[in-house]
């Protein structure tokens, strides 16, 4: 009779070890992104006959990242068991289904749910921002009752990843004016917007609360405050975020070999040997010919690093500015690889600069042949004809654009002033200031060519004299 109650102890006390070492040790593997792991000890726990609870699901389920049969079989046994009703455990589900954007099943989740958190509401936004829903996803954050910096987080890097930068900007200002303080993504991802709109100012600000606040300068926000200054003209003040980042990677190097070549020091790019891609783009702006084809040849023989179709169209465009377009043509011709629309394209500008109209329209054949024909390729050939009078081909192509209904996208700038982002479009005359605008430009216009005049005038009399 004692054995017996003793043994039952002993399997009670077992089952209770197992209840909560095992989704114990599974939140450790998942905290460490050790996701197969964390699965392999759920499976583990069920094939000695434990029964998961509502807390080793919150857990399974975030290890769960890709699609795979896990996943629904753990939904299914969440229903066959009841935890579906617990919050951790449908927000876990949600998180699930969103991650895998399956965003029907994740919303038909969020509807049932009728103890909607903040978590909640957040995992269902960052489905729809994965997805590319980004207005289903701000009309969801303008009905969240509550919101937090994770929240505002997500929705400003969805703006940043739709490219709708000017967005994620002012919705980060908003966010200032709730007093909530944003977080390392809400951070990254302002800096990026301030990247792509060359928006100064409000980087400065963000990189003085980063410092203020005494946030870690990691490899992520590091990049991004390097690429932000690189990109507003400010390359001092990137190389120096660059030398003061503890711990490189390959991208924070990226971005400063880039900016670096962007602004006219090519030398010192090329002196910081570690991205093939930039420091060939630093040879194709200073006209090193030789040095880049030298490289190019070392990258699979000495680095063992098999040149990609980025790197054949940073070579393609060094022999092309060098108006070596025979060679360029020879190299397209030979890749191991389908040509891009970045390597025809920069064959296509090649032949424009150097008035190659036959190899021209090779090559847009040859883009057209891929679909990759828009907008910008038809009207630079047409011009490239037009520029060695042959307007019946001017025509052809003009007549071809209208029948493909092809439409070039209209230019875009600009420019901040007092903190204010303005942005204009070519062929935009909706701005309200349009006249003042127009008068301004119309008098740098004139300014430039007085002195151009005067400088002409000048160089004259010095060849006179």
């Amino acid at each position: 009779m004692s054995d017996n109650v003793s043994n039952q102890a002993d399997a009670l006390s077992s089952h209770r070890l197992s209840q909560s070492f095992g989704p114990f040790c599974g939140r450790i593997f998942v905290e460490k992104n050790e996701n197969a792991t964390a699965l392999s000890l759920y499976k583990n726990m069920l094939q000695t006959g434990f029964l998961p609870n509502n807390y080793t699901f919150s857990f399974v389920l975030r290890a769960c990242t890709d699609k795979s049969p896990v996943g629904l079989a753990s939904h299914a046994q969440v229903i066959k068991l009841g935890w579906e009703s617990y919050d951790f455990v449908l927000n876990g589900l949600i998180h699930l289904y969103a991650n895998w954007s399956s965003m029907e099943a994740a919303r038909k989740l969020f509807d049932v749910s009728t103890c909607r958190d903040v978590i909640t509401w957040t995992a269902l936004i960052n489905g729809y921002v994965k997805s590319g829903q980004v207005e289903f996803a701000r009309e969801l954050f303008d009905q969240m009752p509550e919101r937090n910096e994770v929240s505002w987080s997500a929705m400003i890097t969805g703006y940043v990843h739709m490219g709708m930068f000017k967005e994620a900007l002012e919705l980060f200002n908003d966010m200032q004016l709730t007093g909530l303080r944003p977080n390392h993504a809400g951070i990254v991802g302002a800096l990026t917007a301030c990247s792509y709109l060359g928006s100064l100012d409000h980087g400065r600000w963000i990189h003085a609360y980063v410092d203020r606040n005494g946030m870690e300068l990691d490899r992520v926000l590091g990049t991004t405050l390097v690429d932000m200054y690189a990109k507003c003209g400010c390359i001092e003040i990137a190389c120096s975020v660059f030398e003061k980042m503890p711990d490189k990677d390959v991208f924070a190097f990226t971005s400063l070999i880039s900016g670096l070549a962007n602004h006219g020091q090519s030398a010192d790019a090329i002196q910081l040997f570690v991205t093939f891609i930039c420091v060939l783009s630093a040879c194709s702006r200073m006209g090193l010919v030789d040095e880049g084809l030298r490289i190019f040849n070392c990258m699979s023989v000495v680095y063992g690093i098999e040149p990609g179709v980025q790197h054949y169209g940073c070579m393609v465009d060094l022999l092309g500015r060098a108006g070596l377009l025979e060679e360029a043509k020879r190299l397209v011709r030979e890749m191991p690889m389908e040509p891009d629309s970045y390597v025809l394209g920069a064959l296509l500008n090649s032949c424009r600069v150097h008035g190659d109209v036959e190899v021209g329209k090779e090559t847009v054949e040859s883009l057209v042949e891929r679909g990759l024909d828009h907008g910008g390729v038809h009207v630079l050939l047409s011009n490239m004809d037009a520029s060695s009078n042959q307007w019946d081909w001017v025509v052809k192509v003009r007549k071809e654009m209208g029948a493909k209904k092809v439409r070039k996208v209209p230019g875009c700038s600009s420019i901040e002033i007092d903190g204010s982002v303005s942005e204009f479009i070519a062929g935009d005359m909706s701005y309200l200031r349009v006249e003042d605008v127009m008068l301004v430009l119309l008098g740098i216009d004139n300014h430039l060519k007085c002195l151009f005049l005067a400088d002409d005038n000048t160089n004259s009399n010095m060849i006179a004299y």
